[in-house]
């Protein structure tokens, strides 16, 4: 992948460049030192994909974001040392959000998430955070979210991650397939493995990662009548 790496501090650039230079998968064509720079070398020279810094000279990394335009524009990894902007960064179109200093490990999987962006362009996702991490999940790899008193959980088959958002903004962007079961839950039906029957109106889910969760006795007729089809 064609990268360019925008960032005001010599000593970040420098950082970045090393350890991308490990990565087989990227070949650096170049390095910006502020936001005008940055536009006309991504104009110039079309890069797949842009490690952007947030705060720089002249104006900022979301307004280089904003500047974008054409059919072709770069996968955006945003590169920061501050965690406050990382739901305005996903919602202008970065695919990932990387805390400064960024392990070598955190970097090798925005590059993979990068690449599966380049060569399968995806659909709307969600936002997950784990720690000071935050991630882009597809929808298909969401099993459940689950609300805990304030907290709010996005779980996969492998790890939970933290939503950003209510229980109810989050059910506003979810496709059709993820049905609300109880008031504090809602389950994606495609990774629903089992359905038994606890009484005559209650009604226990086992999802594909052998999680089960209670179906409230207001959402057992309609959960039923959706697994039936």
């Amino acid at each position: 992948m064609k990268t360019l790496i925008v960032d005001d501090e010599p000593v970040a650039r420098q950082i970045l460049r090393e350890e991308l230079t490990l990565l087989t998968t990227i070949d650096l064509i170049g390095e910006a030192r502020n936001g005008p720079e940055a536009l006309r070398m991504i104009f110039d020279l079309r890069p797949d994909l842009v490690f952007l810094d947030l705060q720089m000279p002249q104006f900022d990394g979301f307004e280089v974001v904003r500047r974008l335009s054409g059919a072709r524009l770069p996968v955006i990894v945003i590169v920061t040392a501050f965690h406050q902007h990382a739901i305005e960064a996903f919602e202008a179109g970065a695919i990932d959000y990387l805390l400064k200093p960024v392990s070598g490990e955190r970097l090798q999987m925005a590059v993979e998430r990068a690449r599966a962006k380049i060569a399968s362009p995806a659909s709307r996702k969600m936002v997950g955070r784990i720690g000071r991490d935050y991630f882009l999940l597809d929808f298909d790899e969401v099993l459940a979210i689950q609300a805990e008193r304030e907290l709010v959980w996005i779980i996969t088959a492998k790890r939970r991650f933290l939503a950003s958002q209510s229980l109810r903004s989050v059910e506003s962007i979810l496709p059709p397939t993820f049905q609300r079961i109880h008031r504090n839950a809602i389950v994606n039906t495609n990774h629903v493995r089992q359905m038994t029957a606890v009484t005559s109106h209650r009604w226990m889910l086992t999802l594909s990662n052998q999680q089960e969760f209670v179906v409230s006795k207001r959402q057992a007729h309609t959960i039923r009548r959706l697994l039936q089809h």
